[in-house]
């Protein structure tokens, strides 16, 4: 219930953080914009290259492969997910968040020019790289900015943004598809327009700004405290191991399944589609249709989270997430549905899968301080990328292998070992109401040569 003594939300929240979460819900859309491209156009893609490469564009054969170059851009997600972490916490948010957005924008659109399916692969590696940078730097920007009661909305909100970027692919490919793959992969350069917009309205959170300088001075004046040590080994050992393993858990648990569903539906749609001998327009029509409806029931999912969140509780979030992806995967993959039943299901499954990404990042600016935040945040996401990246590759040698080409079994197996990672929320602590973790304002020095545990 509202609290009546509370000042009205518009003379709570500035005309920076109106701007921060502008800046960082457009990366963040448009990132989702490119990575979407490539699931839908995946298929076709495979189709021309696999012959340059000598293979056979068999069913089989595009499961394989395109799974193999989805797992590529997960490991350079995971990967440079990391590395702009640590530089963004060592340098700074804005800086390192255009740097990443500008890598992605530019290699997804060389795609374009690929000859060979390897080819393609090297590409999507790189722009993986520069998209690892949205997620954990953007969210804890904008936790940063907004430090007061509507923070978890306002991370939901910024998350909304990817599914958003996915409908509007969506939307490009009914209009451009039939053009072909490699103009819909060239248009992808275009969030880096967004880069200008950043670097001149989204301001440097103060909290990062002191935690750097407060380094920078300890090392000067030749003092070592615990805050420096190398991110990545505080974030391995206690206090903040617990934290860290509690994302990684919930972070695997939910990449997988979002990955897994949505690589591979669109060929789940085009493999029924065929079967039923339609034509190549009309299966480019159920394609985009699917996944326009699967994207805007992920704008909900992603958007309401922080609301749901801050209502009834982070666990109890994840739960409902959890269970609702579990269902509606589970109605839609084994067993074939007709295709009104298929439209009717697809965007409850993209509101559960969507909305436990958005608690993922929601959650994460909330376990750790701001030292070591975005390393944090991009550790765990990163691990679950890494185990992520098997997801999509898995189900296409699993559906090759086992079930006859069968995407849609595939996919449900991968789902269901994915949703496991939902043994995490035992251990996660409620973070409902409580302020963001800081770090010490004045630490103890101790000698550089003495080790901390």
């Amino acid at each position: 219930m509202a609290n009546p003594s509370a000042p009205p939300w518009r003379t709570e929240i500035t005309r920076t953080q109106w701007l921060v979460l502008l800046g960082t819900t457009m990366g963040w859309a448009l990132d989702g914009f490119a990575g979407s491209l490539y699931s839908l156009i995946l298929g076709p893609a495979m189709t021309e290259l696999l012959p340059h490469s000598g293979i056979a564009p068999a069913t089989g054969s595009i499961g394989l492969y395109g799974g193999i170059t989805v797992a590529l851009f997960l490991f350079g997600w995971g990967t440079g997910g990391i590395l702009f972490g640590i530089l963004a916490d060592y340098f700074g948010r804005v800086r390192v968040l255009s740097a990443g957005i500008v890598t992605y924008a530019v290699f997804t659109a060389l795609a374009a020019f690929a000859d060979t399916w390897w080819q393609l692969g090297v590409l999507r590696f790189v722009a993986g790289l520069g998209s690892g940078v949205e997620a954990p730097v953007g969210a804890a920007l904008v936790a940063e900015v907004w430090r007061n009661r509507y923070r978890a909305r306002a991370c939901g909100v910024m998350m909304s943004g990817y599914a958003f970027g996915f409908f509007i692919a969506s939307l490009a490919y009914a209009m451009l598809g039939g053009h072909g793959w490699r103009l819909m992969m060239g248009i992808a350069v275009l969030p880096a327009l967004l880069v200008y917009f950043i670097r001149r309205h989204v301001p440097e959170p103060p909290e990062i700004k002191g935690s750097i300088a407060a380094r920078r001075e300890r090392r000067a004046h030749g003092h070592r405290t615990a805050q420096d040590r190398f991110v990545l080994r505080r974030l391995l050992t206690r206090p903040l191991l617990k934290h860290t393993l509690v994302g990684t858990a919930l972070a695997t648990g939910s990449l997988v399944a979002f990955w897994s569903v949505s690589t591979w539906y669109p060929q789940v749609i085009r493999q029924a589609a065929t079967a039923a001998q339609l034509t190549p327009a009309v299966v480019n029509e159920r394609v985009a249709l699917a996944s326009m409806l699967f994207n805007a029931g992920g704008v909900l999912g992603y958007a309401t989270w922080g609301f749901l969140a801050d209502a009834i509780g982070r666990r109890k979030a994840f739960a409902a997430s959890f269970a609702i992806s579990a269902v509606s995967v589970g109605l839609l993959f084994p067993f074939s549905p007709g295709w009104g039943v298929f439209l009717a299901v697809i965007p409850v499954a993209g509101f559960g899968l969507y909305g436990a990404l958005s608690g993922i990042l929601v959650y994460g600016p909330e376990l750790f301080p701001p030292s070591v935040r975005a390393t944090g945040m991009a550790l765990y996401n990163g691990i679950g990328r890494y185990l992520t990246a098997a997801g999509p590759l898995v189900a296409g040698v699993v559906a090759a292998s086992w079930f006859g080409g069968d995407l849609g079994l595939a996919t449900t197996c991968v789902v269901a070992v994915g949703l496991l990672g939902a043994v995490g929320l035992f251990f996660a602590p409620e973070t409902r109401g409580a302020p963001l973790p800081a770090d010490p304002v004045q630490p103890g020095p101790v000698p550089a040569s003495e080790e901390i545990h």
